[in-house]
């Protein structure tokens, strides 16, 4: 088969379904802004299109994410139809739906069978908005209409798609019913071969030493350091946790822009704004022990899993992160918010322990009694491993699961 991929950050989800399908002998083509230059990634040929976003257009603020949505659909159905005039004629085309990208297709490849990423549908209450009083500031007028035309290009997309695809059962369940009943519950997959446990692994990072299995080392990771992700929670629970633990290293993974929500208003970072908000309480000694690495590599991170001794992760009801499972799958004891994306992926008491989001104590209290119990440690670490090996493991499941979805795409 031709299967074409559109993401405007590919491989994103793709990264394992895409050069799976072109090493099973299919010709796989992936059409992306994200790179300057067309090339050939893992057997895929890479197809680069130039998007610049307008800056002197206005429209209403309730329609400002369609009409990024509708421009950058444009730019790439005039990128698929130079495609389409140089022989390009897709079986099946399998498009993330968050930025307009699949709008148009149709209109190109009216035969093509289509699937679409749907990743998120948002609500107006009842999910990430309105869930953290602190920065909702007045009440919004007519949020359920902006909303509502949030939504709207993700919901055109789909609505002509053949099929949906979601990573969790919460996050497709967001979509209304009539759009819910086309989209099968597949999770991307965890590599747990290699992102497993490992007593004898150490990671050394520039600037900030040694880290070794055996040390009190806790673990938080963001791709960025915002309130979408509890920052703000654990930030101002530090200095009590640096107190209880005066042997521990607190290990802080992310950069310090933003993914969700919005920046902080009165400028600069939200690691910025935290840091300087609580560092009065922390000793200069205990913030020796406090990390903040920025991003870090593939491989550095698997080690970093490896060595922590409890990770940590909050979210917003809203999409949940690559890193909760990669944790559990390196086997770590984790302490996570009880929202409802973690709860889908952690039984509390079994393979993770939950807190209320907003409830920095509690998580304090639930850090400091697992690293005073190897046996609980150990007994969640290989329980949280063992459901992703049998739920998210990627060869033995998510692959299979998604040749299949891709099979039954293509037959229709």
């Amino acid at each position: 088969m031709v299967i074409l991929f559109l993401h405007q950050n590919f491989p994103g989800q793709f990264a394992h379904l895409a050069p799976a399908l072109a090493a099973a002998g299919h010709r796989v083509i992936a059409l992306t802004s994200r790179f300057k230059e067309s090339t050939r990634w893992r057997g895929v040929e890479v197809i680069a299109y130039r998007y610049e976003p307008p800056h002197d257009r206005k429209s209403h603020p309730w329609s400002s994410t369609l009409d990024r949505a509708v421009d950058r659909g444009a730019t790439v159905f005039r990128a698929c139809e130079a495609l389409k005039a140089r022989g390009l004629t897709p079986d099946v085309i399998v498009a993330h739906s968050g930025w307009g990208e699949a709008l148009f297709l149709r209109h190109v490849w009216p035969d093509a069978r289509i699937g679409v990423f749907a990743e998120f549908f948002y609500r107006a209450a009842g999910a990430d908005i309105g869930f953290d009083p602190e920065f909702e500031g007045r009440g919004e007028l007519g949020r359920g209409a902006r909303v509502d035309m949030k939504n709207l290009a993700m919901r055109l997309q789909l609505e002509a798609a053949d099929a949906g695809i979601s990573p969790t059962h919460w996050q497709a369940d967001m979509h209304p019913p009539e759009l819910r009943q086309k989209i099968s519950v597949l999770f991307d997959g965890i590599d747990t071969d290699v992102i497993c446990p490992d007593a004898q692994a150490e990671l050394t990072l520039p600037g900030h030493g040694t880290f070794r299995p055996g040390e009190e080392i806790v673990t938080f990771v963001n791709r960025n350091l915002e309130p979408y992700r509890g920052f703000h929670v654990f930030m101002r629970a530090l200095p009590d946790l640096l107190r209880a633990r005066p042997r521990a290293r607190v290990v802080i993974v992310g950069e310090d822009g933003v993914s969700y929500g919005a920046p902080p208003e009165g400028g600069g970072s939200w690691k910025q704004v935290l840091v300087e908000e609580v560092k009065g309480r922390i000793p200069e000694a205990d913030w020796a022990r406090v990390h903040f690495t920025g991003r870090i590599e593939r491989e550095a991170f698997t080690r970093l899993l490896q060595v922590s001794r409890v990770h940590v992760y909050l979210t917003y009801p809203f999409v949940l992160s690559w890193s909760l499972i990669e944790a559990m799958s390196a086997g770590c004891a984790i302490v996570g918010s009880d929202t409802s994306p973690v709860r889908e992926a952690i039984r509390d008491g079994e393979t993770g322990l939950l807190f209320d989001f907003f409830d920095g104590q509690r998580m304090v209290a639930l850090v400091d009694r697992l690293l005073d119990d190897p046996e609980a440690r150990a007994a969640l670490g290989q329980a949280a491993r063992q459901a992703v090996v049998q739920r998210y493991d990627l060869q033995r499941v998510c692959l299979p699961a998604q040749f299949r979805w891709i099979d039954a795409l293509a037959r229709g």
